[in-house]
């Protein structure tokens, strides 16, 4: 009499757990750096919002950010941008996240201005503490941006309309 099989052989097993621990090994990697450049991006783009208020204030003849004047920073606290390296636009606040930080708007007149975004505590420990400035060259009104990597390796995640500095 033949016995007919059921089931799976513990090889056959072992070959598929094999198989998902060398995609696993492969994917994991991938996806941390897709988040941290996911993140350094998405910086980039909180921080690009204030150009709008730069250009209006500059064009207003105004350099001091006030929320009296038309001159006021729009910006919206963000997780991923560092609290610590200086306060609050015009008094704004993080509201419930004391760990969530706003890009620092330098203006002037006679001197480049700067949109200044330092990554924080939730951005991926590969980009954390990384600066990104946006600069408005003075003369020509022109934009620049540039990514200041302070995490070993972090250059990487840079992307190509924000090269490292």
């Amino acid at each position: 009499m033949k016995s007919v099989q059921k089931g799976f052989t513990l090889i056959e097993l072992m070959i598929v757990v094999a198989i998902i621990a060398i995609l696993a090994a492969i994917a994991i990697p991938q996806y941390q750096a897709y988040v941290a450049r996911s993140q350094v991006t998405r910086v980039i783009n909180e921080a690009s919002d204030q150009k709008v208020v730069v250009e209006d204030c500059l064009n207003n003849g105004l350099t001091k950010l006030d929320k009296t004047t038309s001159c006021a920073a729009t910006a919206t606290a963000s997780d991923l941008i560092d609290a610590t390296k200086g306060p609050a636009q015009d008094g704004e606040t993080a509201g419930n996240d004391a760990n969530a930080g706003f890009p620092q708007i330098n203006l002037s007149a006679d001197d480049d201005s700067t949109i200044v975004a330092t990554l924080g505590d939730h951005a991926s420990q590969s980009v954390a503490t990384d600066v990104i400035t946006l600069t408005r060259d003075h003369t020509s009104g022109s934009w620049n941006c540039s990514f200041t990597a302070t995490v070993a390796g972090s250059e990487k995640y840079a992307p190509a309309s924000c090269p490292v500095k």
